[in-house]
């Protein structure tokens, strides 16, 4: 698969080009939430829970750039400013609606592989966590 040749857009396939354009840890979360409908900033912050202001902020602009989100401003005193998905937003996240559904049927697994995963010897050492047995 490796040796799969670049097409004339620089991907190296579907694939590839979906996940440029979602990378990042926030980006699918915002997704699924602006799936419900126009959301106001304020509401965003609180669904994508541990996402900073400026990640936040950051990857709705990047969201925006590349045409999956839409900002209104509604030129309002207070400000009023909303985003939405626009038609190509709206077809991706309705491509990452089964992987929502697999997480969903598979959550409780998920966390026992996750919370094994944190239990590995030397797993703190891998990751950079110092542990008291590292100390000096």
């Amino acid at each position: 698969m490796s040796d799969a040749p670049l097409c004339a857009t620089g991907f190296s396939c579907g694939l590839d080009a979906t996940l440029r354009v979602i990378s990042g840890k926030w980006k699918p979360l915002i997704l699924y939430f602006l799936l419900q409908g126009p959301t106001r900033y304020g509401e965003l912050r609180r669904a994508v829970r541990g996402v900073s202001d400026k990640v936040l902020i950051q990857q709705l602009k990047e969201l925006e750039g590349d045409d999956l989100v839409v900002r209104t401003d509604y030129k309002e005193v207070p400000p009023r400013v909303d985003y939405s998905l626009t038609p190509l937003g709206l077809s991706l996240t309705q491509a990452l609606e089964p992987l929502c559904v697999w997480g969903t049927e598979n959550m409780a697994e998920v966390a026992r592989v996750l919370a094994q995963r944190q239990s590995w010897p030397g797993r703190a050492e891998q990751i950079g966590v110092s542990t008291p047995s590292s100390w000096p």
